[in-house]
């Protein structure tokens, strides 16, 4: 084509967009409702039928009766593939002390994990999605849900797509959800219940409850949003309510409504509209409760204040280039621990970490099968400074769907991913297997540090959590459209695994902090208030110096997107020693904007190494 012809087409498209707003971008199909098969394409191979395993199902060895559990066996694999094989290993820097180590909880856990959460009743709870058809984990036989996409009117679907996982023990209890939940978000309330929204299909407007007990299961409460919330985040607000950023066309934001109760209309939020692309690379937005009570959001590479009581940007901050950092580009982020030790100063400033992502053409690229490096770099920013800016620094590796973890000392953890291509079923090549420790507190250069590699690949659908004994508990991985164990280059993962981070490592750990949760006081901490307790060591004494108290909030992880994650390290007031048992009282946090109500796992961490975690109420 010409110029001149290719002028005249782009008179034409700004006529349009004059003349009507959304036509120019109608052109590129950017707002159109895009199918599903949009992210099935790799994984199908070209075509969009959805086919499940072939393999017999075997009942697991060992396992309950059908009716009680229903764990299947784990279908025999095949070879791996030549991009199976194709993985990142980094040398441990064994210089830098212990590396950590990694070991296997349980080979199935029935459910592959695409979303989780660590709940206080000692349960991990994971669910997929109904649209990868059956699991390896049955409903009981008279507890099958209707499934609505079937041909036949009526058919029942009687796999699981959720299960409460005991980390301690490997044990599993399947849990029936009703509507599809793929690509949905979530986060704990005030009482420790799971509240869960949107997903797709039937599940698209619907929230979702779960509660931490032994015998719980969802409760659903349809049609509770305006608009359908598929790749949606959702954030903890200081007054306990809940609210819902985006979603594929989505261009907006809604409070989670009450029980029974739904929302009428959505809030326009322009920034969502304006950060979209072909590829829609906007998508799980990250976002972060302030304590100032406004909200640092970032899609794509561009990220403001917002007021949501106002409904309007306060600030606009700097554009981060390189590349797109949200979904399918999907780096790693959140908000860095928040330090309350020094009260004079009020409120500390906050700083916000993304890792990572993908180049902005990576998914139209990867529809090609051509996997473009991940981005390599890592930019923080302190949004406490009136000339807040981002500034870079690189990891040892690209890595794209990766986590990232605020282990209890403070460091963050960098695992899982890719080093090539993007999220998407099939998108992503080159997994990285080697986690790497990020030490916020360091100058720029060493912060980074290569700790022990897993030898299972955890790509696209995979997820990770802290654990209360400060470990990390690593499951899921389904880059396929159904549960494939063989002939494709990364089978189904349903094995389940731990990390232990360095400072759990023989020689650290032999003086690990005991914290006794007996005396922490029932009612849990109010805010501004003192709370005392105690904690000992069974060998080598510790001076105040020596000792911190950091408080975590548990988030919703799916996605690569920890939502709600944040640690907060709390003011010493007195610190006692009885022998070789010690008596603190820390300041609890001033305000809900600094940790909204809740429970928390709150840690000693004496020289570097951190206690078990107890659960205690912020209120």
């Amino acid at each position: 084509m010409g110029s001149l012809p290719r002028a005249a087409v782009f008179a034409v498209a700004l006529l349009l967009l004059a003349s009507s707003g959304e036509a120019f971008f109608e052109i590129f199909n950017i707002f159109r409702a895009r199918p599903e098969t949009d992210y099935f394409q790799n994984a199908f191979e070209g075509t969009h039928e959805q086919t499940a395993p072939t393999q017999t199902e075997q009942e697991e060895k060992g396992a309950a009766p059908g009716a009680a559990t229903g764990l299947t066996r784990v279908p025999p694999g095949g070879p791996a593939s030549k991009a199976a094989q194709d993985t990142i290993v980094l040398a441990a820097d064994k210089d830098g002390g212990p590396v950590g180590s990694w070991t296997i909880v349980s080979e199935n856990s029935g459910v592959s994990a695409m979303h989780m959460a660590v709940m206080r009743h000692g349960k991990a709870v994971m669910f997929d999605t109904s649209t990868t058809g059956r699991s390896l984990m049955r409903l009981p036989q008279d507890n099958c849900r209707i499934d609505p996409r079937a041909k036949e009117e009526g058919t029942m679907d009687c796999w699981a797509h959720s299960v409460e996982f005991d980390y301690n023990t490997g044990g599993l209890r399947p849990l029936k959800i009703l509507t599809d939940t793929w690509c949905s978000s979530g986060a704990l309330d005030a009482d420790g219940n799971l509240v869960q929204t949107g997903g797709y299909f039937d599940g698209e407007k619907v929230v979702r409850t779960l509660g931490p007990c032994d015998t719980c299961d969802w409760l659903e409460q349809p049609n509770s949003f305006a608009e359908g919330r598929w790749y949606a985040t959702q954030v903890v607000l200081p007054d306990g309510r809940f609210i819902v950023f985006g979603g594929r066309r989505a261009f907006s934001y809604e409070y989670v409504p009450w029980p029974g109760k739904s929302n009428d209309k959505a809030v326009r939020l322009p920034l969502l509209r304006e950060t979209t692309d072909d590829a829609e690379n906007n998508l799980y937005p990250f976002v972060n409760l302030l304590p100032s009570g406004n909200l640092f959001l970032f899609a794509n590479d561009r990220s403001v204040i917002f007021d949501h009581k106002s409904s309007r940007i306060v600030r606009e901050l700097p554009k981060l280039d390189g590349g797109s950092r949200n979904y399918p580009g999907s780096a790693m982020s959140t908000l860095l621990p928040l330090d309350l030790r020094n009260a004079s100063v009020g409120d500390p400033e906050p700083e916000v970490v993304i890792c990572g992502g993908a180049p902005k053409k990576s998914f139209r690229k990867g529809e090609n099968n051509t996997f473009l490096p991940a981005l390599r770099d890592c930019a923080r920013i302190n949004l406490g400074r009136p000339d807040a800016r981002w500034e870079k620094e690189d990891m040892p590796v690209g890595r794209v769907m990766g986590d990232m973890l605020i282990l209890p000392t403070g460091d963050l953890l960098l695992l899982s991913g890719a080093a090539k291509g993007c999220s998407g079923w099939g998108f992503g090549r080159q997994p990285v297997l080697t986690p790497v420790l990020y030490s916020p507190r360091k100058a720029q250069g060493p912060r980074f540090r290569a700790l022990a590699s897993s030898t299972i690949a955890r790509m696209y659908h995979s997820t990770s959590a802290v654990l209360p004994d400060a470990t990390v508990l690593v499951a899921g991985g389904n880059t396929n459209a159904a549960y494939n164990f063989s002939g494709v280059d990364f089978p189904t993962e349903v094995r389940v695994e731990r990390f232990s981070p360095p400072y759990l490592s023989e020689g650290a750990a032999g003086n690990r902090p005991v914290l006794d949760a007996a005396s922490l006081p029932a009612e849990g901490m109010q805010y501004g208030s003192p709370l005392t307790f105690r904690f000992s060591v069974p060998a080598e004494p510790v001076a105040e110096a020596d000792v911190k108290t950091t408080m975590y909030a548990p988030p919703f992880t799916t996605h690569g997107c920890s939502m709600n994650q944040r640690l907060l390290i709390l003011r010493v007031t007195a610190f006692v020693e009885e022998g070789r048992s010690y008596r603190v009282t820390v300041d609890a946090p001033r305000k809900p904007e600094l940790a909204p109500r809740g429970y928390y796992l709150l840690f000693v961490v004496a020289k570097g190494v951190p206690s078990m975690g107890a659960w205690v109420k912020v209120r």
